[in-house]
């Protein structure tokens, strides 16, 4: 890593492996609107829901390096998936060794730290992708910070395609959306709140509202990772100082800088200039 880089401010790093960690940053720039931002989007080999601790942490890795080389100081990982099996070996591993000064943050923890107070019953659900539900990553923080409360799983494998195939507002989705939350309310009746544990899912929110029980709160992620941020930079002032403030964000993508463009109209709303980058 340059040195000289290092000494510079830059923009705050948000890093994905597709389009859903969008719902990440438009939920930190509604709060926190004056930084500059990046964001990059792993599109060419998403989606990393299925694949391997191994292959998502090297990729997680790539992107996280590649951001730092961007002149990010402090990178958050917006996707579930990375945040659940890349996180902790990247903060332990490899950045002591890329530099002990730059920050890399997970979505996971902030979710995990407010749902106690989200939950009476302290029976809470969550929604998924496969890999995020097999980690047990949920499972373990919400446990370390709230031993009464009882996390029940379930994996959603087609609620990412449907909404990257533009179907959120199909009748198929309906059948998805309402198949899921019958089972896990199935699996534990008590349940009083469900965690959308995939950033993708606030696309499907209509759906979701309208098959979730009464009483049952919805917990997205992306108010509680900006409530997070604003919080983590008021605690460190010297991270703060090393976050550009000119009110940016610039885009970027491994696939097609057209695809993106098109796909992210889903997820954002504005038009956005995007480029094509390599990870390696």
């Amino acid at each position: 890593m340059d040195n000289q880089l290092s000494q510079n401010p830059g923009p705050i790093g948000v890093f994905d492996s597709g389009y859903g960690g969008l719902t990440i940053l438009h939920g930190i720039r509604q709060l926190l609107p004056d930084y500059d931002y990046i964001y990059l989007g792993d599109n060419a080999r998403a989606p990393y829901g299925s694949r391997s601790f191994d292959i998502v942490y090297e990729f997680t890795r790539q992107a996280v390096v590649k951001l730092f080389s961007m002149g990010c100081h402090l990178v958050i990982i917006g996707c579930n998936t990375a945040s659940a099996k890349a996180l902790r070996s990247i903060q332990q591993r490899d950045l002591p060794e890329l530099d002990p000064s730059r920050r890399v943050l997970g979505v996971i923890r902030p979710t995990a730290e407010i749902i106690g107070n989200l939950t009476v019953s302290r029976h809470v659900g969550l929604l998924a992708t496969e890999g995020t539900v097999r980690s047990q990553s949920y499972n373990m923080e919400i446990k370390k910070l709230w031993p009464d409360i009882t996390v029940t799983g379930v994996a959603c494998p087609l609620w990412v395609p449907i909404i990257e195939n533009n179907e959120a507002d199909s009748p198929g989705a309906d059948y998805f959306v309402k198949k899921r939350i019958d089972h896990i309310m199935r699996l534990d009746p008590q349940i009083d709140a469900l965690i959308l544990g995939c950033t993708h899912y606030p696309i499907l929110m209509p759906k979701i509202m309208k098959y979730v029980p009464n009483g049952v709160r919805i917990v997205p992620q992306s108010e509680y990772v900006a409530d997070s941020l604003k919080d983590y930079l008021s605690r460190h002032p010297e991270m703060d100082k090393m976050c550009t403030k000119g009110a940016t964000a610039q885009f970027y993508t491994t696939e097609s800088a057209d695809k993106f463009t098109e796909n992210a109209r889903i997820f954002l709303p504005e038009d956005i200039d995007v480029k094509h980058v390599e990870l390696e």
